[in-house]
């Protein structure tokens, strides 16, 4: 069990790592900075008003349905950049994409605030 929880520990800091990578990497490039800042904000707006929430695999979920065509693109955008990050992970730790996700959420949902949603393995839509 303490290999195991070391493991995870050790691939969510990992996942931490390269997202911090990505974000000091995006003034470099403008443009994509430009796009990756108002897929976020358009996602923090979705996630306020529970449109889109955090899911247990890693990835963004929408909580009643689809959204509208801005708010899906940039939870698409959101969703590659995680799906490049964990991968990138799983690739320098050995375990798998899936496993490099799920440790990430596990963050992403412990710091969510207060009237959002998230959506456990296997589980349904909490507001937490």
């Amino acid at each position: 069990m303490t290999r195991r929880f070391g493991i995870l520990r050790m691939i969510a800091l990992m996942a931490a790592a390269i997202f911090a990578g990505l974000t000091l990497t995006a003034p470099f490039a403008p443009a994509i900075a430009a796009d990756l800042a108002s897929a976020k904000a358009a996602v923090d707006t979705a996630k306020a008003a529970g449109i889109v929430g955090e899911q247990g695999d890693g990835y963004l979920g929408y909580v009643h349905g689809a959204a509208d065509a801005t708010t899906a693109a940039a939870v698409e955008a959101i969703n590659a950049g995680r799906r490049q990050a964990y991968m990138a992970a799983a690739e320098k730790t050995g375990v798998t994409p899936d496993a490099a996700g799920q440790a990430t959420a596990q963050q992403l949902i412990g710091r969510l605030p207060s009237g959002q949603y998230y959506k456990p393995l296997g589980g349904d839509w909490t507001k937490k």
